[in-house]
C-alpha cells in the first residue's frame, strides 16, 4: 500500500488526494474577502479597551494625589456604559454598525480628549466626572465582531464555534496587553499619554473596522416597536450567570494585588494577572480548535463546574505565601476562563432574537461590567476586613454562585418540560401517529381491500 502524503487528506469517494484543511481551522476563518481586514481594525480598536481604565486612574492620581478620585470617576463611567451601551448597540442592528459605530466612537473620543485636557488643566473634580461620561457611548467592538462571524458562519457551527474561540481569546490578548501599554506610557512619557494613544487607537481600528462593508451584516429596520433581548427565553438568567462571573474577574484583580502588594512586590501584580489572561488565551485557542460535542447547556454546565473547582487553586497557593506558586495557580485558573466564556457568548447568540444580536451581547457584557464592579468592592472589603488570602474565596464563592444558578435554572427547565405529561391523567398513552407509525401488520388489517396485498392463495390439501 503507497503511503499518503502529511499534506493531502483522502475521502471515500474521491479519485485523487485534496489538500487537508483540517489542520488548522483558525486558517480557515479567514479564507472569505475581507475577514483579515475587519478582524486587524478591530483588534486595533479593541485594545483600548484595556488602557482606559489603568490610564484614567494613573493619570487622575498623578495630577490630582487622590485614588479615591480616581477610583470614583472611572466607576462613574463603568456605571454609564452599562446603562448606555445597550441603546448603543440596539442602534447598531437597526442602523447598521458603519452608521452607528463611527459616530458614538467620536463622542466617546472626545470625551477622553476632554478628560485628558480637563486633568492637564487641574479643572475642577466634577468636570472629570462629566467627561469621563461621555465616553460611555464606546461601541462594543467585540460584539460588532463577533456579529460578522455570526453573520459569514451562520450555517456552519463548527466554524462560528472557532470564531467565537478566536474573540475571546483576542479579548483575553488585549486586556492582558491593554494595562501593560497604559502604565508604560502613563510613567515614561507623560500621565496623559496613555489616554490619548487609546483615544488614537480607538478612532481608528472603528474606522478602519467598519470600511469593510462587505461583511457588515445588514441592518434590521423595525417598523414596530419590539421587547428588549433580556426578555428572551432563557436570556435573563444567562446574564444573572455573567454577573456572578464578572464578580470572579473584579475580585480576583484585587485580591492579587493587595496580595503581591502585601508579599513586598507590588509591581509583580500586573505580570501575575497577565499569567491568568495568558492561561485563558492559550486554553482559548485550544477549545476554539476541537469541534463542539453535545448540548451547549451541557457544556456550559461542565464549564462553569471547572472554573468552580480551579478558582481553588489560588486559595490554596495563597496560603503559602509564595507568589511564584500563586503565578501559577493563576496561569491555571485562567484556563477555565475562556471555554466557559466562549460557549456562554454561543447561548447568547442562540437566545437572542433575530435582528438584535448586537444588544443581546451588550446585555451579556454589561453583566459582566456589573460583576467586576460588585467583585472589585467585595474583594476590597475581605482585604480590608480580613485578609489578602481570604480574600482568594471571594471568586471561589462568586464562581460556585454561578454554577449553582445556572443548575438551577436547567433543572428547572427540564422539569417544565415534563410538567404537561404529569398533569394529564391519560398523556402517556395519548401518542401522535406522526411520532408513534403503527406496525405493517395493523397497516394491512387497517388498509381497505384494494390496498391490501394480494397473496397466492393456497389450496387447502385434499380440497382437489
Amino acid at each position: 500500500m503507497r503511503e499518503r502524503s502529511p499534506e493531502r487528506c483522502w475521502t471515500p469517494t474521491a479519485c485523487r488526494p485534496e489538500p487537508c484543511r483540517m489542520a488548522n481551522p483558525y486558517s480557515r476563518l479567514f479564507e472569505l474577502p475581507g475577514a483579515r481586514a475587519f478582524t486587524l481594525g478591530n483588534l486595533v480598536a479593541r485594545l483600548p479597551m484595556g488602557m482606559f481604565g489603568v490610564s484614567a486612574i494613573v493619570m487622575i492620581a498623578e495630577r490630582y494625589g487622590s485614588y479615591a478620585l480616581a477610583g470614583a470617576v472611572t466607576a462613574t463611567g463603568l456605571a454609564a456604559t452599562a446603562v448606555v451601551a445597550p441603546y448603543t448597540a440596539r442602534l447598531v442592528d437597526r442602523h447598521g454598525q458603519a452608521r452607528t459605530a463611527v459616530p458614538a466612537t467620536a463622542i466617546a473620543v472626545l470625551g477622553s480628549l476632554l478628560l485628558a485636557l480637563c486633568v492637564h488643566l487641574h479643572a475642577p473634580a466634577w468636570t472629570l466626572f462629566a467627561a469621563y461620561a461621555l465616553t460611555a457611548t464606546t461601541p462594543n467592538t467585540g460584539g460588532m465582531s463577533r456579529a460578522r462571524w455570526q453573520h459569514l458562519y451562520a450555517g456552519d457551527p463548527a466554524r462560528l464555534h472557532t470564531a467565537n474561540s478566536f474573540e475571546q481569546a483576542a479579548d483575553e490578548l488585549c486586556f492582558m496587553l491593554g494595562p501593560v501599554v497604559a502604565a508604560f506610557l502613563c510613567t515614561a512619557l507623560f500621565p496623559e499619554a496613555g489616554t490619548l494613544t487609546g483615544a488614537l487607537l480607538l478612532l481608528s481600528g472603528v474606522l478602519l473596522f467598519t470600511a469593510q462593508r462587505s461583511t457588515e451584516p445588514p441592518p434590521h429596520a423595525r417598523t414596530t416597536k419590539t421587547a428588549s433581548p433580556i426578555g428572551a427565553p432563557g436570556m435573563l438568567p444567562l446574564v444573572t450567570v455573567f454577573l456572578a462571573t464578572g464578580a470572579v474577574f473584579g475580585s480576583m484583580e484585587v485580591v492579587t494585588v493587595a496580595y503581591a502588594d502585601g508579599q513586598g512586590h507590588a509591581s509583580a501584580a500586573g505580570p501575575v494577572l497577565a499569567l491568568q489572561a495568558a492561561g485563558s488565551c492559550a486554553a482559548g485557542l485550544l477549545y476554539g480548535a476541537r469541534a463542539p460535542g453535545g448540548p451547549a447547556e451541557r457544556r456550559f454546565l461542565y464549564c462553569l463546574a471547572g472554573m468552580a473547582a480551579l478558582m481553588a487553586l489560588p486559595l490554596l497557593a495563597a496560603g503559602t505565601g509564595s507568589l511564584w506558586l500563586l503565578a501559577g495557580a493563576l496561569l491555571a485558573a485562567g484556563m477555565a476562563t475562556a471555554p466557559t466564556m466562549v460557549t456562554g457568548m454561543g447561548l447568547v447568540q442562540a437566545r437572542t432574537p433575530e435582528g438584535r444580536l448586537n444588544e443581546g451581547m451588550t446585555l451579556a457584557v454589561t453583566g459582566l461590567l456589573g460583576g467586576i464592579a460588585c467583585g472589585s468592592a467585595l474583594g476590597g472589603q475581605a482585604v480590608e476586613h480580613l485578609s489578602a488570602r481570604a480574600g482568594y474565596a471571594v471568586p471561589v464563592t462568586a464562581a460556585a454562585l454561578a454554577l449553582a444558578l445556572f443548575s438551577t435554572v436547567t433543572v428547572y427547565a427540564r422539569s417544565t418540560r415534563r410538567r404537561p405529561y404529569r398533569n394529564q391523567p391519560h398523556a402517556r398513552s395519548r401518542k401522535s401517529p406522526a411520532v408513534r407509525e403503527p406496525s405493517p401488520q395493523r397497516w394491512i388489517s387497517r388498509a381497505s381491500p384494494r390496498s391490501r396485498p394480494r397473496w397466492p392463495s393456497r389450496t387447502p390439501p385434499g380440497s382437489c
